[in-house]
């Protein structure tokens, strides 16, 4: 399929860029709104003088299960690149569990076989916490429970510590949940179910994009060798953390292994088997690859137990990663990028390592690789391997030379880049950090506008969900929630459900684009607008386009 042309449209001599500001969102409450807070005169400027509207970027506006479910990356690339809802990760998910579809398929009962005929163990592997985005505690707690009914004596939990997706020194309050799970369990049927291993999920295990391999090798040690820093809990192990680093947030937590008698309490072994209770697929490919690369040099895995190893879904259908899984993934398909290399339109794709996946794989519809190699261009500029907070402005400037080279050469139809500063440095919890991240953002975009205005081009600037906007928790009321031992004002780390800013932006005038009706519109309509934008009718199906534009 290709696009069809808008007769009579004159197109734009220059590309149409679309600009994605990761975590940039609309805030609604004075305090901890760094975006409202920082210096933004480019985004300033640009609502005042192109047009401007806001968008929908949680909840069903992106496919996620109820209005309350937070929008992220994934659903948000995934839903600017194929134009329409599809029901995300997190839905299917829970959709198989309600109808207890998870327990009848082939994997969880292999899996269960498994350790039946090897009188041995099951572990699930995974973050812990509530927050939607990569995994739900409800979802583990409910395999625990399953599991003991249908008889199986021993299991132990990896847990991964959250302080991202949820509060940011919220990680007991997860680990006594299930540690309650844990025992009432043991105490009614008489099994032997405990906590192994964990740490924090920016310390081991969900490195993603091939960023940091060492967390995944510091996960890879705890999990399957038993050998860290040891603990009696992960109670103690976290109350012992926070001692030794004053405001250390949940995500950063050192890595820990659970022993009794000086003995670790769950190492992984051969016969046992391993179930990935994450959902979204960035965060637990490195560690399935682990599991299941026969030809893996990223680090040295000592002894690899041979182990059946399935995933709550399949992270990369084209790799078939990981080759079991629980739920199949969503399927979605005829995809801006499909469209575009099948009209031979050029595109290039460009972020740093911290998104690259999210502006070519997640765009792309979870699809690994290009639809055309001659057509597509992918560039992936290496994020600094440190904390965000330490580098707010992050590798932007970097993106940014080569966005203004590509426009100047006039080498591709559409651009698409991703910003990731809002969200990455949004996640740590360091307002200061945050304000001067999204003054970063805005000071590339400032870049662009006389570069694009040169070449006849048009910008699309928006956000695929909030965060950067909502750095305090808040009561209903709106005062920002304080913390009763510390009196300090309580950080946010998670993503926001607010709303997402739009500009377009087109200084040549040639488009004659004007604002349509856009209430109620979502990030979902931002794939049509820059098809139309091009000089091309979206495809059938696809949500509406924010603008009108003129046929001449």
């Amino acid at each position: 399929m290709k696009l069809v042309e808008i007769n009579g449209y004159t197109k734009p001599t220059g590309p149409v860029v679309l600009a994605i500001m990761d975590g940039v969102g609309i805030g609604v409450h004075e305090e901890g709104d760094a975006v409202k807070t920082a210096s933004t005169p480019t985004l300033d400027w640009l609502k005042e003088n192109g047009l401007y509207t806001e968008l929908r970027a949680h909840g069903g506006a992106v496919g996620m299960p109820t209005e309350s479910d937070m929008g992220n990356s994934e659903v948000g690339h995934n839903a600017i690149g194929c134009g329409r809802v599809f029901e995300q990760g997190a839905t299917l998910v829970k959709a198989a569990f309600e109808n207890r579809s998870i327990f009848a398929s082939k994997t969880w009962q292999t899996a269960l076989t498994n350790i039946n005929d090897h009188s041995s163990t099951l572990h699930f592997v995974g973050l812990l916490s509530d927050g939607n985005v990569h995994s739900h505690l409800s979802h583990l707690l409910a395999m625990l429970s399953e599991a003991s009914d249908s008889g199986i004596e021993r299991v132990r939990c990896h847990i991964l510590l959250d302080g991202r997706d949820v509060g940011g020194t919220s990680a007991l309050d997860y680990v006594n949940a299930l540690e309650d799970h844990l025992a009432s369990i043991n105490e009614g049927q008489g099994r032997d179910y405990r906590i192994a291993s964990g740490g924090g999920r920016m310390r081991i295990t969900m490195d993603r994009y091939n960023a940091d391999w060492s967390m995944v090798d510091r996960g890879w040690a705890v999990h399957v060798h038993g050998v860290g820093p040891q603990f009696e809990s992960a109670t103690a192990a976290i109350k012992a953390c926070r001692a030794e680093k004053e405001h250390i947030i949940d995500q950063d937590l050192s890595e820990f292994v659970v022993t009794d008698g000086g003995k670790a309490v769950g190492t992984i072994e051969d016969g046992d088997s391993v179930i990935m209770v994450n959902f979204r697929g960035d965060r637990a490919m490195e560690l399935t690859k682990a599991f299941e690369d026969d030809d893996f040099d990223y680090f040295d895995r000592g002894r690899r137990p041979t182990v059946f190893y399935a995933g709550m879904l399949q992270y990369d259908a084209d790799l078939e990663i990981p080759k079991h899984y629980l739920v199949s993934p969503p399927q979605i398909d005829r995809t801006m990028g499909e469209y575009m290399a099948n009209t031979k339109l050029s595109t290039l794709a460009i972020s740093e390592t911290q998104k690259y996946g999210h502006v070519t794989y997640f765009f792309n519809g979870n699809k690994t690789g290009k639809f055309s190699e001659d057509l597509e261009t992918y560039v992936e500029i290496p994020s600094d391997n440190l904390p965000f907070e330490q580098r707010p402005w992050m590798k932007g400037a970097e993106i940014t030379d080569v966005v203004i080279d590509a426009i100047e050469s006039n080498s591709h139809n559409f651009l698409r880049i991703n910003y990731p500063n809002g969200d990455m440095v949004g996640h740590t919890g360091n307002l200061l950090a945050v304000e001067i991240s999204v003054e970063a953002v805005d000071l590339c975009i400032a870049r662009l506008l006389p570069v694009l205005k040169a070449a006849g081009g048009i910008l699309v600037l928006t956000a695929d969900h909030g965060n950067a906007d909502d750095m305090y928790e808040h009561e209903k009321d709106g005062t920002v929630k304080v913390d009763a031992e510390t009196g300090r004002k309580k950080m946010k780390t998670s993503h926001s459900l607010n709303p997402v800013p739009c500009y377009v932006y087109d200084p040549a005038g040639l488009s004659g684009a004007t604002l349509g009706d856009t209430h109620n519109l979502g990030i979902t309509s931002l794939t049509a607008t820059c098809i139309n934008l091009l000089g091309y009718t979206a495809p059938e199906g696809y949500d509406p386009s924010i603008v009108n534009v003129k046929n001449r």
